[in-house]
């Protein structure tokens, strides 16, 4: 896989290097994320030896003799450990008789503790009276993200152990072009809102095309790996996936809110409710709730509505699982259907997300002029506003609107979000808190420019204006 990007998971990285003594990492993240790319680069870059070790599903004592091997180097005696206990004493021997500072990657660590129930509690022994006096950078590395985090409660054997820990997430925006230079600013984009920042998606896209041809000859190809991906996703991390399957399904074709999930999955609300639990601790689905929400306040809120967080899981379940059929008989029935919805999924599942990234850039780059506490967007009944900026000490809001057409947004798209959309998310903002305290603040978002009539609209009422060019100019600049 392609190495691109991974500036501050380096930096984290190398930092272990500086310490003397023993120290156990946690590394965890969703699958095809890079985890192991990353892993490993690191160890092969820096100076001291490295170990890795990646557990399969196979027998605890094949994992033993394999886990050895790895740990003894190509003359390992075919050995066989009764115990990980055994095997875990054995391993420190060995690495106490090297006398090097060494790192030593545990890769797909819930396999190894599914496999045997002992694992943790002899790893944990043999950290606390084996490992820990030694040189030795302990990585453990997992992609079942809920396993991986409870690694680190009380209920764990190694809660307490873990030097540093780190969740590793889809690489940002800038780096797409990284895996396509041909692909333009608006492609960038469109990708953005189909695979997101998922390195192995990346590249399992064809550089040499453009999105379009991407989309037709790739990502709808009956033999892709993009059409299994998200069921395997999903059937490797819960044991019964029928009704999460649905759930995923009926958010993915726009039931946001838990009465329309429920109307549409027909599942009892309280087994609804912890199958939605479980969606949002795999990190599979998010829960958002209007940015005027304090928060200390955003989790009893009642106005949450459910969204899938993962790009491609956007794009899956609003394209392509409702066409599943057709895409296995038909596909060119598939592509035209896609491309008549394609421009507006596009602006609300990506471009109205990087307007909200470019504002937080423009705070951290002082063109802002102050801080947002909380970055998102706003509905109720009477108005949707795309994105929303608020400063609750210093009584400070941003709205803005968001445009993915082609062509340049004119005068009415400005006039709307001050004189019709602004009075409207006021009065929201008067019922939570005092609005005359507030200042209000104007920003939009167009892919293709804005008319002269607009441009002096907004200057005279003081509304930013971003392009597509703009946007990508300063986003660019984070990698």
């Amino acid at each position: 896989m392609k190495f691109v990007d991974r500036k501050q998971e380096l930096d984290f990285l190398k930092q272990l290097e500086t310490y003397p003594d023993g120290q156990m990492v946690l590394m965890y993240g969703r699958r095809r994320v890079g985890k192991t790319v990353l892993l490993r680069h690191w160890a092969e870059q820096s100076a001291l030896p490295h170990i890795y070790w990646s557990a399969e599903k196979e027998p605890p004592a094949l994992q033993r003799r394999k886990f050895f091997a790895q740990c003894f180097g190509e003359d390992a005696p075919q050995t066989h450990f009764e115990t990980w206990s055994d095997c875990f004493t054995a391993v420190a021997r060995t690495l106490s008789a090297r006398q090097e500072h060494t790192i030593l990657i545990i890769d797909e660590l819930p396999y190894a503790a599914d496999a045997d129930p002992a694992f943790l509690s002899a790893l944990q022994h043999a950290w606390d009276h084996l490992f820990k006096p030694l040189p030795l950078i302990l990585i453990l590395c997992g992609s079942h993200v809920n396993v991986m985090e409870r690694l680190m409660t009380r209920q764990s054997p190694l809660y307490g152990r873990f030097r540093r820990q780190w969740h590793l997430r889809e690489l940002p925006f800038c780096a797409i072009g990284q895996f396509g230079e041909r692909w333009t600013a608006a492609e960038r984009v469109a990708i953005y809102a189909t695979v997101g920042g998922i390195p192995a998606y990346l590249e399992w896209l064809d550089p040499t095309q453009s999105y379009s041809d991407n989309l037709r000859n790739v990502l709808l190809d009956n033999g892709s790996l993009f059409i299994a991906e998200p069921e395997f996703l999903l059937y490797d991390e819960v044991r019964e996936p029928r009704n999460y399957l649905a759930i995923l399904k009926a958010i993915g074709s726009g039931a946001h809110t838990l009465a329309d999930i429920q109307r549409e999955t027909i599942l009892p609300k309280p087994h609804l409710t912890t199958y939605l639990s479980r969606l949002q601790e795999l990190y599979m689905v998010e829960r958002r709730v209007p940015a005027i929400v304090r928060p200390q306040h955003r989790h009893q809120s009642r106005r949450g509505r459910y969204h899938l967080s993962d790009a491609y899981f956007r794009f899956y379940f609003r394209f392509i699982a409702p066409r599943a059929a057709d895409i296995a008989y038909k596909p060119e029935r598939v592509l035209p259907a896609i491309q008549q919805q394609l421009r507006a999924f596009i602006g609300v599942s990506a471009w109205e997300q990087l307007g909200r990234q470019w504002v937080d850039w423009a705070a951290d780059a002082g063109e802002l002029g102050w801080f947002p506490e909380t970055i998102g967007s706003y509905w109720d009944k009477k108005v949707q506003v795309d994105v929303v900026a608020v400063n609750w000490t210093e009584k400070r809001v941003l709205l803005g609107e968001c445009k993915w057409q082609p062509q340049a947004v004119g005068r009415s798209v400005i006039t709307d979000l001050v004189n019709n959309k602004t009075p409207k998310f006021y009065s929201a903002l008067n019922t939570k808190e005092k609005a005359d305290q507030w200042q209000i603040a104007h920003i939009c978002f167009a892919r293709g420019g804005f008319t002269d009539a607009a441009q002096q609209f907004a200057t005279e009422h003081r509304v930013q204006c971003v392009d597509l060019v703009r946007l990508d100019t300063a986003l660019q600049a984070e990698c």
